[in-house]
Order: structure tokens, then C-alpha cells, then sequence
């Protein structure tokens, strides 16, 4: 049934069917061992395109993580708050400074935060902004606050042109597909890496002007929500 539903709808529908059908299984809700087995890493390749294509298809990372935390049922209430780490800087590179616009004149600054839901750290942000191209009131609450920057800049009705987006673990190893003996042999015993998924983009004004440059890594909080279980 499987193989047939593949040829018709193709493979990312079978990881979502397979992951559909695990998921109605069952009563009792726990957090999922991603690890523990081929149909588990198929699942947690489900999970991780589908927050992958969330965050590709909107502008505002903080408000996708939100709606993550909502929908997964991480926290009550599921909020998304940053926690700014402080002591930290990094200066622009000069491939970030052109993608930014900028001429050595001009300021840049840098700024890390945690996005959190509830206790969980669902992501690192490492943002460079120039706060020229921001209002004084933005910069004064990201300068004195922990407020998450998409939350701070929203009022810009801002644009998110993605740069890279990486999956840094592979739940499948690669080339399992073509393996004649079948992929439970492929699959090491290894445990999840803290780090799943990093985005870099560049947010502009509506008129194009860039104004941040952001690395988001995801960690392996964004898969820690209960779901049912035989």
C-alpha cells in the first residue's frame, strides 16, 4: 500500500502518511525516541521539513516558532520570549557587511538572543543590524530589552529573503535509499545532536533596503513535545 501511495503522491507524502499513522496510534503521550528506529528517524524527517517549509514560507521566525509551540503543546501559555545573552560580540564579516549594503562608515551591530517557550530554547539567533535603518525607538528596546528582534521590527512590515537553510542532522544516513539490503543496517545507534536545522536571511525594508542579517539554529527542543504511542 505504502510503495502505491508513493508512486502517486511521491515520497514526502509517505513520510507524512507514515508519520499520520504512528501518531493516530495509541493512548498514552510521551516524548518520541527520534532515534529509536527507521520508522522513528522517517517521522522525525516528517517533523523536521515540515518546521523547515514553516520557517521558509513566512517572514517572521519568532511568530513561526510561536505557532510551533502552540500547535505542539510545549508550553502554557506558548509564548516565544528572548532571552538576551549579553557580554558577546561579533563583528560583521565583509561578505555580511555587502549583503547588508553597508560602507565602513556605517554602524552595525550585533546582538544574540535565545527564543524560548516556556523553558525550552527552541533557537540561537546571532542577528547584525544596522540601526540607521531602524526607528529610535527600536533600537532603544533592542539596546535596553530582551524583546525578540522580528517582534521589535515588525511595524517595518519587513521582507525575509532566506540565504541558506541547513538540516544539521540527518536522521537517515545518506544513500540508505539504494542500500540492497534494506535501511535498518544503515541506521547507527547515535543519539540526537543538540543542533537540527540553521537558516541565514536577510530581512528588508519593503522597499528592499537590507537592514539585519540573521543565523538561526534550531535546536533539538523544537521535536520534544509529547505525541501518542502504542
Amino acid at each position: 500500500m505504502i510503495a502505491a501511495f508513493s508512486k502517486a503522491f511521491g515520497a514526502g507524502s509517505v513520510l507524512l502518511l507514515c508519520a499520520s499513522i504512528v501518531c493516530k496510534a495509541g493512548s498514552s503521550a510521551q516524548t518520541p525516541n527520534w532515534t529509536g528506529g527507521f520508522l522513528a528517524r522517517v517521522e522525525a524527517v516528517a517533523v523536521l521539513q515540515t518546521l523547515n517549509a514553516e520557517l521558509l514560507s513566512h517572514d517572521s521566525a519568532t511568530l513561526t516558532l510561536e505557532r510551533w509551540c502552540d500547535v505542539h503543546k510545549l508550553a502554557s501559555p506558548p509564548r516565544i520570549v528572548a532571552s538576551r545573552v549579553s557580554g558577546v560580540d561579533k563583528v560583521p564579516t565583509p561578505e555580511q557587511r555587502a549583503e547588508l549594503g553597508v560602507v565602513p562608515a556605517d554602524a552595525v551591530r550585533y546582538r544574540r538572543v535565545k527564543l524560548m517557550c516556556g523553558p525550552l530554547v527552541l533557537s540561537e539567533a546571532d542577528n547584525w543590524y544596522v540601526p540607521s535603518r531602524l526607528t529610535p525607538e527600536m533600537n532603544k528596546l533592542l539596546d535596553t530589552t530582551d524583546s525578540p528582534f522580528g517582534a521589535v521590527v515588525r511595524p517595518l512590515h519587513f521582507h525575509r529573503h532566506t540565504l541558506s537553510s541547513t538540516l544539521l542532522w540527518l536522521p537517515l544516513p545518506a544513500g540508505w535509499e539504494m542500500n540492497p539490503t534494506g535501511p535498518l543496517d544503515l541506521i547507527a545507534d547515535q543519539p540526537m545532536p543538540p543542533e537540527l536545522l540553521q537558516h541565514i536571511a536577510v530581512l528588508t525594508l519593503p522597499d528592499g533596503t537590507p537592514f539585519s542579517e540573521v543565523i538561526e539554529t534550531y535546536t533539538d527542543k523544537v521535536l520534544a513535545f509529547p505525541m501518542t504511542r502504542p
